[in-house]
């Protein structure tokens, strides 16, 4: 009766604490359509990836109908130091979808149209050139055939570039030293380079998003972190997501690892990527915030609730349709070595891919899934017809060197039962 007792309380103790931790209700995987057995078979895979020294740790969350039923950590967070289920990881370009909701948030209140020319608000953009071609002696620009909008922002075909091909423009972008002030000073420098292509006509991974994160901040008024947090950080109670992490909270931040020949991984002790105690000037709407698994698994089920999360509404239903739904077609999108495979079959919204068809070569999922990926390897994917979130969280570049996000979502979808 004793153990009996015990173990009923120390259930229960476990319960709340998850609760406490994850924030979402939790649930049995059987209670949502799923299958424990199945799911159980994600663990000896990340326990693969960790014993075989190709990864530090993970944290590993499936979410279905806004009850959690797998929110699992595995390996190391840093030397000698157990993942912890409150880490704090850098999430890179998942930060871009946050930076689409920013500018919906002011889209709903009217303060601009989304094929309004970017330049009625960035007046520095307004005589922007775009690169046409090169010889040895110079390249040669032409005119925009149109103006560059701020939708063309939100689908990166803004012609803006990246700064890592091997291009005039981007060897432009590399010189200017782009994120080495504020966004202000970005959009100075920027304004001075071609764009590599003319707006509307191709996608182009790229500044996008900042040049979206600055138009925030002269819209609203407020710098882009403020901003953040005051209309979507705090609304959405994401306490662990920012710029920066105070010294409280240091010893929850995951470290960096790399590539290493001899030992399989090693901490990457680049000290740009390892300061993260003090506040930054460089606000990225490209990438920069740092965030824990549950911190973006509430802003995830806020997309998927269609804007709303926990009684807070962010966005309206339709205006979350909006960002969700592709805006270019197949000839626009990107078929360099990377991106292209990557992407191949699939749209883009505002700030994110979209499946636009069941792809057999691309595995599981369904038409009108949406996701994206942190540099160094963050993940997450959403599946509104499922009703399902899975979100992978580790620290470790090259990003996508291991195929691990897609067998995490194969193993996923495999366990669902109805």
């Amino acid at each position: 009766m004793c153990k009996t007792i015990l173990l009923s309380l120390l259930l229960a103790f476990q319960t709340c604490y998850a609760q406490q931790v994850i924030k979402l209700p939790v649930a049995k995987p059987e209670e949502v359509g799923l299958s424990a057995d199945r799911l159980n078979r994600i663990k000896p895979l990340m326990q693969r990836y960790v014993d075989e020294n190709k990864l530090p740790g993970m944290i590993t969350v499936v979410a279905r109908h806004g009850k959690v039923v797998c929110f699992e950590k595995y390996g190391l967070m840093g030397i000698d130091k157990p993942m912890q289920s409150d880490a704090i990881f850098r999430i890179a370009s998942m930060t871009k979808p946050v930076t689409s909701v920013a500018v919906m948030l002011l889209y709903e209140e009217g303060r601009f149209q989304l094929d309004d020319p970017v330049e009625k608000y960035i007046p520095e953009f307004k005589d922007l050139k775009v690169f046409s071609s090169a010889d040895q002696n110079r390249i040669h620009l032409e005119d925009q055939k149109k103006p560059m909008t701020i939708r063309d922002l939100l689908t990166f075909t803004s012609g803006l570039g990246s700064g890592v091909e091997n291009t005039p423009v981007d060897s432009m972008y590399r010189a200017a030293d782009l994120s080495g002030g504020t966004l202000k000073e970005m959009i100075q420098k920027l304004s001075k380079i071609p764009l590599l292509s003319q707006p509307g006509t191709r996608w182009k991974y790229g500044r996008s998003s900042d040049v979206l994160g600055y138009l925030v901040e002269v819209i609203s008024g407020k710098p882009l972190d403020q901003f953040f947090k005051e209309r979507i950080f705090i609304p959405l109670k994401m306490n662990d997501t920012g710029y920066y992490v105070g010294k409280e909270n240091l010893n929850r931040v995951t470290s960096v690892y790399r590539l290493d020949k001899d030992t399989g991984i090693k901490i990457l002790t680049d000290p740009e990527i390892n300061n993260v105690s003090e506040p930054v000037k460089f606000h990225s709407g490209n990438g920069g915030l740092l965030s824990t698994a549950t911190d973006y698994l509430i802003f995830t089920q806020m997309l998927l609730n269609k804007g709303e999360y926990n009684g807070v509404r962010l966005l309206k239903s339709k205006t979350v349709d909006l960002m969700t739904s592709n805006h270019i077609t197949n000839e626009i999108m990107p078929d360099d070595d990377f991106f292209g495979p990557m992407l191949a079959g699939m749209g883009f919204g505002f700030g994110f891919a979209v499946v636009k068809d069941q792809l057999p070569s691309k595995g599981s999922g369904s038409k009108g899934s949406y996701w994206w990926a942190g540099a160094a390897n963050t993940y997450f994917y959403i599946d509104p017809k499922e009703d399902l979130i899975v979100i992978f969280m580790t620290q470790f570049v090259p990003n996508l060197y291991y195929p691990v996000c897609k067998e995490f979502r194969e193993l996923v979808y495999q366990s669902i039962v109805d």
